[in-house]
């Protein structure tokens, strides 16, 4: 029987939660809140894609995940340069890369999101898509609101979307 991959997990305390930090190779995997109501389902989408079981620890992705989460919190840092792997299908990650460009301090639609990505009426994949995100923070679904300006859900908690935008100045 072929051995399965490892996936090594570490829980990091921030601010406003508890994120679980996975890192797959020499690539950030899993950066997701602890209590996301999706968490079993985002794990073991990990685990069936990439033939793999968790293993806590510490990587030297995740180290460097930890620093700039750590800069992130204390307002010294607006970008990640940390590397990351994306599991999901070919939409989610589409989505998920269009995550990367809302910059640090601006917000953007899910209808928006959808017309960028040459989708305009798949707002409710789009808004599927990013409840899927199992980077957080890194690929900043906290920046996507309601076209009414609304916080709409998030997998930490609208208290958690809410301090990571006043974080970022946007509220």
């Amino acid at each position: 029987m072929k051995e399965k991959n490892k996936i090594t997990i570490y829980r990091y305390s921030s601010p406003c939660g508890v994120l679980m930090l996975g890192s797959y190779g020499d690539s950030l995997c899993l950066c997701d809140w602890q209590v996301e109501r999706h968490r079993n389902h985002v794990d073991n989408r990990l685990k069936r894609i990439l033939h793999a079981e968790f293993e806590e620890g510490v990587s030297l992705v995740i180290e460097k995940a930890i620093r700039q989460l750590d800069e992130y919190f204390a307002g010294k840092r607006r970008e990640f340069d940390v590397p990351l792997l994306f599991v999901g299908t070919d939409f989610q990650k589409k989505v998920w890369n269009e995550l990367l460009k809302v910059p640090f301090g601006q917000t953007i639609s899910y209808g928006q999101m959808a017309a960028k990505i040459g989708m305009p009426k798949a707002v409710r994949a789009v808004a599927n898509a990013n409840g899927a995100n199992s980077m957080s923070i890194f690929a900043p679904c906290h920046r996507v609101i309601g076209s009414d300006k609304s916080l709409t859900g998030y997998g930490g908690g609208l208290p958690a979307k809410e301090y990571l935008l006043k974080l970022e100045h946007v509220l």
